[in-house]
């Protein structure tokens, strides 16, 4: 019997306040869903790799890596680049070209301009660009529909600018209709196989599932912005991490102020580092999808964490007459359809 439940029901945190929100809409062109890389340091200006500051739209990143390569007449291994950026939006992020010793073609942007690619500026700098080392991601969104004329809708927004908003992995993770999970259920169920999953995308995919059902059932309890006895909190804004064994009036006001998460676990091998209820919540997940757990921890991936709550950096709204626009930067690895889903129904969310 399957682990797995799709499509998954899980909780907004606004529903005991506001209620299921109306129909909604959003992406109904690329330019309506704006997302720009944010990094906290600049290339040298020296070295080995070329880093080139590109727009993309309606093309997804490892499909602009395979374009660069061509251009540049390198292997796609010899790209970096440091997050995955949507296909249907307008996106702006960095990618480094190992290029020792040679300039990149004097018709780069030509080459590039074939594709709906934009090259807007390069700089030289000494190391690749690895994954993960971005700081955030700023995004402007068009939203339309019945969602955004509901008297409501500023307080939805208010609300989620004060109280956090929960940090679910998106669907883009889990693949269209969930199928990337029943290929990981299958996979982990024979015994996973880097040659199977070559990039970690099955891996990946289990642990967000793992990781929203225990933040599902965190924001169904009510607890989910409150730490618990036993929490590892995370500093907004940081990977560091403390572990509290009992929340005092102090701790609480700093998470009521978004100075500080509650963390849950990404499944793998390793020691939780949890107590007491904070565990109780973690712990539940092999009860809930054992054969998952065991099957991460069997192939050996790493015992993780991350924050169950998002703050929204330097938020707005503007209404433009027939619909919405909303600016909002989130750390790495959040999602935006996480805040939209608060805010509008739709099938995809």
């Amino acid at each position: 019997m399957s682990e797995i439940s799709w499509p998954p029901n899980w909780p907004r945190a606004l529903e005991a306040r506001f209620g299921t929100p109306p129909p909604g809409a959003y992406r109904a062109t690329p330019e309506a869903f704006l997302v720009e890389e944010l990094l906290d340091f600049a290339p040298e200006g020296r070295g080995e790799h070329l880093w080139l500051w590109v727009e993309k739209r309606d093309l997804t990143t490892p499909e602009l890596v395979k374009r660069l390569a061509r251009a540049c007449e390198v292997r796609p291994r010899d790209i970096g680049y440091a997050g995955l950026k949507d296909r249907q939006a307008v996106t702006r992020q960095w990618l480094s070209v190992h290029l020792p010793g040679r300039e990149a073609p004097e018709d780069l942007e030509a080459r590039l301009g074939e594709t709906p690619v934009r090259l807007l500026e390069y700089h030289r700098h000494p190391r690749k660009l690895k994954r993960g080392v971005h700081k955030g991601n700023r995004f402007r969104l068009r939203l339309t529909g019945e969602a955004c004329e509901a008297a409501d809708f500023d307080a939805r927004w208010q609300a989620l600018i004060e109280q956090g908003v929960p940090n679910y992995f998106g669907p883009q993770r889990f693949g269209h209709e969930g199928r990337n999970l029943g290929r990981a259920e299958a996979l982990l169920a024979r015994g996973w196989r880097k040659r199977a999953d070559p990039e970690g995308l099955l891996l990946s995919a289990t642990r967000s599932y793992l990781f929203n059902q225990l933040l599902a059932r965190r924001i169904a309890d009510g607890n989910w912005a409150r730490p618990l006895p036993g929490e590892l909190v995370i500093l907004d804004g940081t990977a560091s991490q403390f572990l509290v064994e009992t929340p005092d009036e102090a701790l609480l006001a700093r998470a009521e102020r978004l100075d500080l998460h509650p963390s849950g676990v990404l499944w793998g091998k390793g020691r939780l580092g949890s107590g007491d209820q904070a565990a109780e919540y973690e712990q539940a997940l092999t009860t809930l999808a054992p054969a998952l757990c065991a099957g991460l921890e069997a192939a050996g991936v790493s015992l993780g964490r991350r924050a169950l709550r998002l703050r929204l950096g330097n938020p707005s709204l503007q209404r433009d007459g027939g619909g919405v626009w909303l600016a909002f930067e989130l750390p790495r690895g959040g999602f935006a359809t996480a805040v939209l889903r608060e805010l509008i129904s739709h099938p995809t969310l």
